[in-house]
């Protein structure tokens, strides 16, 4: 099935951008930055970042947009994709 070619919104409780990718750059309370596979420690339990608003987050954050190429169309499709990324 293609995907639609629109904007996509993040999903409701997904987070995985936060979780399967790696990020090398500081991150507030992280400076070394964060392994793929490691949960930002900014991910709150309802899978909202806590720093989405801070302009001191990384900038590979503020980069990246949820898209059907890379989010998929459920939590765990999006992990499979990141993780297939980040390897």
């Amino acid at each position: 099935m293609p995907y639609s070619t629109s904007p996509m919104e993040c999903r409701f409780n997904c987070g995985a951008c936060c979780v399967a990718l790696s990020i090398s750059s500081y991150i507030p309370g992280l400076p070394g930055g964060k392994l793929a596979g490691v949960r930002c420690i900014h991910l709150m339990d309802d899978y909202k970042c806590s720093i989405y608003s801070d302009p001191d987050k990384p900038k590979v954050c503020s980069d990246f947009n949820a898209e059907p190429e890379f989010c998929g169309s459920s939590r765990e499709e999006a992990m499979k994709i990141l993780y297939s990324l980040s390897s």
